[in-house]
């Protein structure tokens, strides 16, 4: 019964930043649970890569990827047309695009440009909304869906280097908790992934195999987290198996927030005698 509710066969899924890291990995976990998928992403090349793996596997998933830069509106608009083309229904739309290091990272608030805030701001936050906006209309139409957005644990604290992108994925979860209030009533529930320190692809070199277990020691779990580990937690929340959740950050950072790590910036310092 309980993974009976977990079988995603035949519902739709939209997913945007799927050419790599932890877009690809949701998309290629919302496949195994059954979902076709759209994969979107401003890389042609990268979103037809996972495409292709999707339907590898010959089980009947089908994948398609349409180019996107989700900072536009019209291009997002087309998207979601793109999928109704495709499949004739949307029954997952999983706002995952974002960069991470925001054009003003590392810079005082004074040398912050106008550019670098709306930047951050239109890719981290106004995304979300776009996909969330054009998506709802055809969920409501056929009487179901599932929003799933994704913020950063960096939205629970302060960062006084990345502010911009802090500040916009502080947005996310808040406007996750709005829409989830207005949309509620039409069957459609949205919640929030709320990543840690995650990996979004393997080591390359030992150099970033020593950075990743130096920073694993900070983190209760002693590790940092990798990119597959998102997958199940998309299809739970993708799944009736989440059915009574609506408008929720569900954290997944190996403990990171509950231990209470050091303050962004903050390394100990001890004389040594």
């Amino acid at each position: 019964m309980v993974l009976e509710r977990l079988v995603l066969k035949d519902k739709v899924a939209v997913v945007t930043g799927a050419g790599r890291g932890l877009g690809k990995q949701m998309a290629l976990a919302l496949a195994k649970a059954g979902a076709h998928v759209v994969a979107a992403a401003r890389t042609q090349e990268q979103i037809d890569a996972t495409a292709r793996e999707i339907e590898a596997p010959g089980e009947g998933q089908r994948a398609v990827g349409i180019r996107t830069d989700v900072r536009e509106p019209a291009q997002v608009d087309r998207l979601i047309a793109g999928c109704l083309d495709q499949f004739g229904r949307l029954d997952i739309m999983l706002s995952n695009a974002g960069i991470g290091e925001s054009r003003g990272l590392g810079k005082m608030i004074w040398d912050i440009s106008d550019d670098d805030w709306r930047d951050s701001v239109e890719v981290n936050l106004s995304s979300a909304f776009y996909c969330a906006r054009a998506a709802a209309k055809p969920m409501i139409d056929q009487g179901s869906g599932v929003i799933i957005n994704v913020a950063s644990g960096t939205a629970l604290r302060g960062v006084p280097f990345d502010m911009a992108y802090a500040a916009a994925k502080a947005g996310v979860i808040s406007l996750t908790k709005s829409l989830a209030l207005m949309l509620v009533r039409y069957n459609i529930r949205v919640n929030c992934i709320i990543p840690g320190f995650v990996a979004q692809a393997p080591a390359a070199t030992e150099q970033d195999t020593e950075q990743r277990r130096d920073r694993g020691r900070f983190i209760p779990v002693q590790r940092v987290g990798e990119a597959w580990e998102l997958g199940p937690l998309a299809v739970f929340l993708a799944s009736d198996a989440s059915s009574y959740l609506a408008g929720q950050g569900i954290v997944i950072d190996g403990g990171g927030l509950a231990g209470g790590c050091a303050p962004v910036g903050f390394a100990p310092v001890q004389e040594l005698s």
